[in-house]
């Protein structure tokens, strides 16, 4: 068959995080290395996960954005560790109770969006700061975590990575969502709700069951974080928050609603933890991180807006 010149599309953060791996690895080798791998994904599972976990409330519309997912997501460890772990609560049934609560909260600030219709950033804002005061009231000061299950994610499950079995249980559960009729109505309610609604989609549940997923992965997220971390840590509500929000807004997904998705989050993540690998490795002092880090961001956010579709490129099709 003769060959000829074809066109594909490459996203921009795809291009990024592909950009900022080569360039980490020429800098750090030991950064490829396979050994080095699940320490690696255990420090990369709690960004990913938080910013997937923004990512139905965007796509909500609306002006939907979850601020409460990094105060959720230490008032989680927190409950793990100082609540769960002492009073025997620590296998499957302390799934159940963290994910319950996640799924919990995400419930509120649906209510609060959807039904109480207040603006969702006043809303999770609220959320936020009760949340990151319920984390510092729970475990003031870091307290140890003994010997449990969450350690192994830190490592490997047998030969899978622990952190790559968090980062993949969100995706899991958007890939099962898909098999249902949700996702296309909540694609229809952030592109057009008036227009969701005249066709016959609830708009009001699909918003609620939005944040409701927000906040079940948040919980995964803290899981993940306390795998990372084996301490309670109520001191990092605002870190993670902005991450999530930066990783959803690198990734490409709208924040008018109706497009983008999980595995774009997940890449706006993975760019923004190979940023802060490749400024570590580079030697760049810590008065500049900041500094460097802030404007690669606002560079790449940019760019992502100016082709939401990515980059055209030839390539030889046959």
């Amino acid at each position: 068959m003769a060959s000829r010149l074809g066109r594909s599309r490459i996203p921009f953060a795809l291009a990024l995080a592909i950009a900022l791996l080569i360039a980490e690895v020429v800098i750090e080798p030991s950064f490829a290395k396979p050994g080095n791998w699940p320490g690696e994904l255990s420090v990369l599972a709690p960004f990913a996960i938080l910013a997937m976990a923004s990512t139905p409330s965007v796509l909500s519309g609306g002006g939907g954005i979850d601020l409460t997912v990094g105060p959720l997501s230490t008032v989680i460890n927190c409950i793990f560790v100082a609540w769960l772990i002492p009073h025997g609560w620590n296998g499957l049934e302390s799934v159940v109770v963290l994910l319950a609560i996640g799924a919990a909260v995400g419930f509120v600030n649906g209510m609060l969006v959807a039904v109480l219709r207040y603006q969702p950033v006043v809303a999770t804002l609220c959320g936020f700061f009760i949340l990151a005061g319920l984390a510092e009231k729970i475990a003031p000061n870091p307290l140890p975590l003994p010997a449990n299950w969450t350690t192994h994610l830190a490592g490997k499950v047998g030969p899978i990575p622990g952190g790559l079995i968090m980062i993949a249980c969100p995706l899991v559960i958007w890939w099962l969502l898909g098999r249902t009729s949700y996702l296309r109505a909540l694609y229809a309610v952030g592109g057009d709700d008036a227009s969701a609604y005249s066709a016959g989609i609830d708009v009001v549940k699909v918003r609620v069951l939005a944040y409701t997923l927000g906040g079940l992965f948040t919980a995964i997220g803290g899981i993940a974080l306390t795998a990372l971390i084996q301490t309670s840590s109520a001191a990092t509500a605002s870190q993670y928050a902005l991450i999530a929000v930066a990783g959803v807004a690198l990734g490409g997904t709208s924040f008018a609603g109706g497009r983008g998705g999980m595995f774009q989050s997940l890449l706006g993540a993975f760019c923004i933890y190979m940023i802060q690998q490749l400024l570590s490795s580079a030697n760049v002092s810590a008065t500049y991180q900041q500094v460097v880090y802030g404007a690669v961001l606002i560079a790449g956010v940019l760019i992502s807006t100016r082709f939401p579709r990515g980059f055209t490129v030839r390539r030889l099709a046959t």
